[in-house]
């Protein structure tokens, strides 16, 4: 297998797999204080994958700063081809909570006028744009993740 930016156990492996769990972890952290999410399916599922996203990011984290501090080289097929389905879906249910939240956003502040909750809107907003962050970050990885499989 080749050795190119991304990969696990390198730096910007090590890298891509932070700003994903800090990314969820600050999406996270905006939804829940706000005072009103819970009363939105989406919300509550964006708070969901966003929690899988951080358990997955930060294991895969540490399995990088693991490889890196031991020399470690992480190119095993059946390891890669974990990390592939795993990055496919947590992409795909990040994706599918950022979306489903930034629709009810846009529900909120387009189609009712104005948002009446104040605030928690921002909040809303900051969380949602967190998750995409997240996304990208996740399905970056996840095609790295693919490219390196497909070379093996």
């Amino acid at each position: 297998m080749q050795d190119f930016p991304g990969v696990p156990g390198t730096w910007t492996g090590l890298v891509l797999r932070i700003s994903q769990c800090l990314f969820a972890a600050g999406s996270i952290a905006s939804m829940a204080t706000s005072s009103n999410f819970f009363s939105v399916t989406s919300f509550c599922y964006l708070i969901a994958s966003m929690g899988l996203q951080v358990m997955w990011s930060f294991g895969l984290a540490f399995l990088d700063a693991y490889a890196l501090v031991k020399k470690k080289v992480l190119h095993n097929p059946v390891l890669v081809s974990l990390f592939v389905v795993g990055d496919w879906v947590t992409a795909t249910l990040s994706l599918a909570a950022a979306s489903a939240s930034a629709g009810i956003t846009v529900l909120y502040y387009s189609d009712f006028g104005d948002c009446e909750f104040g605030k928690e809107c921002q909040k809303y907003q900051i969380s949602i744009v967190l998750a995409f962050l997240s996304w990208i970050m996740i399905a970056t990885s996840s095609l790295i993740m693919f490219w390196l499989l497909a070379a093996g």
